[in-house]
């Protein structure tokens, strides 16, 4: 079977790290938004709730971010009333 040209990427030891570093930002955003979706929450509201601005949720959930903090992930979960669980794979 043929490889694609993303398994013979993943052969590179260096371009696996940075995909599994960009692939573990982009989760966390995606989840952000999903589970702030789902409670009908608008970014606005998840704002002023984590007392941060509608321009820093957007970031979070753009997966363009890399600067998490826990403090405001705990702040983030709290206000979707969700517990954070962070862990090693």
């Amino acid at each position: 079977m043929k490889k694609s040209i993303f398994d013979k990427k993943m052969e590179n030891p260096r371009f696996k790290v940075l995909y599994d570093e960009v692939s573990a930002e982009m989760n966390i955003g995606e989840q952000i938004a999903q589970i702030r979706h789902k409670a009908k929450m608008s970014q606005a509201e998840l704002a002023k709730r984590v007392y941060t601005s509608r321009t820093a949720i957007a970031r979070y959930e753009s997966g363009n971010y890399n600067r998490f903090n826990v403090g405001t992930l705990v702040r983030i979960a709290k206000a979707l009333h969700k517990k954070l669980k962070i862990s090693y794979v």
